[in-house]
């Protein structure tokens, strides 16, 4: 239905989808022959993929990359897109808040049908507050809000969430009594979720989305098992990024969605260059709704070393985030003559600089990647953490940044 649906409203799929010799779909086994869509496409072809009037888009969201050149992408909603959207964190809420919380949201809310703001009216739903703060990129500004507030749930950035919290102890702020924490907005790792959960003794939840799916996508549940996918709103697929061909339940690859309910600005076999694997059978919880493990990060964010081995941000954040001093940091690859350096910018908890610093080197030193890697280690001079999505960059083939 929705692929019909784009070919009769959607100048560009009607276009691609007869370029692809594709009229008609059957069933999920003619998936496969659909064509991608691809970053790239939405980025200049945006606005031939909206199947409505100007006058029935309800919001627009334009989304800067600071690593591409060239046009935004540009993802259009109906009213009806953005009730979908109401609906799945009113549904995905009810796991870790109950009516009378007060749920502190560390997202930008400010605009009407922004992140925040729908989360804040879904909540309302349920008969619970939220209370917009905004990024907590002052984890310091952030930590005495949440200790004035005493919130029963935190939803924000997973590193600007653990840098309010190690501040808040650092600063002797009482932090109860918070329950529960959604972590959502960027890939979560594993040793930050385990840090949460040590130093505020509460449950962790994650949640996957992106603009393209709607802002909502898939969220944990209280077995801790995967992040179940909203299936009735989007459909995903596991596929090798190399090939494209879809891999068995279990293998990793790449996340491809299909918007299934969309009326504005459908997306059919999106390549959103997230690394995942769909969890094969029913959830320890009884569901049967299809499940995606952690999210690994950016594909196109892999790098490889001269030796060959191959570095992301999520290896280094499995091994830095343990370090309970440590609030955030930056990562960059650079050659130096004939030896390739590692450069950190570490931000820390007053005080603990030398020591996260000498912990930091140490635990990256026994990882056999870093056998051929020089690295060097500066400090940020406050404790302010990154606002956005955070990167490895890859300086080895530039003109010297520093």
């Amino acid at each position: 239905r929705q692929v019909r649906y784009c070919t009769g409203h959607s100048f560009f799929y009607r276009r691609k989808l007869a370029a692809a010799g594709v009229d008609r779909v059957h069933g999920l086994h003619d998936l496969a022959s659909l064509p991608f869509t691809t970053e790239s496409e939405l980025r200049q072809h945006g606005n031939e993929m909206v199947c409505v009037s100007q006058n029935a888009v309800a919001r627009i969201i334009t989304l800067h990359s600071s690593g591409t050149t060239g046009p935004p992408k540009r993802l259009f909603f109906t009213e009806a897109d953005l009730d979908h959207t109401l609906n799945f964190f009113h549904l995905g809420m009810g796991q870790m808040a109950a009516p009378g919380d007060r749920v502190a949201i560390l997202l930008p809310g400010q605009t009407p049908d922004s992140t925040g703001d729908l989360l804040a009216r879904a909540l309302a739903r349920m008969q619970t507050t939220g209370i917009i703060l905004g990024l907590a990129t002052d984890p310091q500004a952030a930590a005495q809000k949440i200790s004035e507030l005493q919130p029963n749930v935190l939803v924000g950035f997973p590193v600007q969430i653990l840098a309010l919290v190690r501040i808040a102890r650092y600063l002797r702020l009482p932090l109860a009594p918070i329950r529960s924490v959604l972590l959502c907005s960027d890939y979560v790792p594993a040793s930050l979720t385990q840090s949460l959960q040590h130093e505020l003794g509460c449950e962790v939840f994650s949640h996957y989305g992106a603009v393209e799916t709607g802002l909502g996508g898939a969220v944990d549940c209280s077995a801790h098992c995967g992040c179940h996918v909203c299936e009735t709103n989007l459909l995903v697929e596991i596929v090798d990024p190399n090939t494209g061909m879809p891999v068995a339940d279990g293998a990793w690859g790449e996340i491809v969605c299909t918007t299934l309910t969309r009326t504005g600005m459908p997306l059919i076999r999106y390549r959103t260059g997230d690394l995942c694997r769909l969890l094969p059978g029913p959830c320890p919880c009884g569901s049967a709704i299809r499940r995606l493990d952690r999210v690994l990060g950016r594909i196109d964010q892999v790098r490889t070393l001269d030796n060959g081995a191959r570095l992301s941000l999520p290896d280094l954040d499995e091994k830095l985030f343990v370090i309970s001093g440590l609030l955030d940091f930056t990562a960059a690859l650079k050659r130096n003559g004939r030896r390739i350096e590692l450069h950190l910018c570490l931000t820390s908890v007053p005080g603990l600089k030398k020591k996260v610093e000498s912990l930091a080197i140490g635990r990256l030193c026994q990882q056999e990647w870093a056998q051929d890697l020089d690295i060097t280690i500066e400090h940020a001079e406050a404790t302010l953490v990154q606002p956005a999505k955070r990167r490895l960059e890859d300086f080895r083939n530039k003109n010297d940044p520093y």
